[in-house]
């Protein structure tokens, strides 16, 4: 999987190293060609998640993380070449407000925004009881397989 990082204010490289391993995982267990897929990914401020989120979500306030599917059906993915998954804008100060609120590394926010996405655009939500369900406990299988497991 090759993220590709759209802004200057990409994480470090520790960092980044633990977004590709959790989300070849994640493509893996959804039996998608890891070495295919490439990735988007965007690091903004609060009043440039919030400007995106009221423009494509019609919800006026800030969010940590945004994801935006290439694929609404995963049956029609390309067979050969570079299958480009979709778009992930994390709100970098969102992220460490809720690492600090709980209790975790900013490390671990940031690859379980990344990891929270790619579900995402992978076909999870978590609208229903039961989805929301499904999505958190993939989303901590995830985390525990990378080492960073919730404390």
């Amino acid at each position: 999987m090759e993220i590709i990082f759209n802004d200057k204010r990409m994480p470090g490289q520790a960092v980044v190293d633990k977004m590709i391993e959790a989300g070849n995982l994640c493509l893996l267990e959804e039996g998608v060609p890891e070495d295919r897929v490439e990735i988007s990914v965007t690091f903004v401020s609060e009043e440039e998640v919030r400007a995106l989120n009221k423009h494509y979500r019609n919800v006026d306030k800030v969010t940590d993380v945004l994801s935006f599917p290439q694929f609404d059906n995963f049956e029609n993915l390309p067979e050969e070449g570079i299958i480009s998954l979709g778009d992930v804008v994390i709100c970098t100060d969102q992220a460490l407000l809720q690492a600090d609120e709980f209790g975790h590394s900013p490390e671990r926010e940031l690859v379980y925004l990344f990891v929270h996405s790619v579900c995402h655009l992978l076909g999870y939500d978590h609208k229903q009881e039961d989805d929301k369900d499904e999505m958190r406990s993939r989303e901590e299988e995830i985390m525990n397989e990378i080492g960073l497991e919730r404390l």
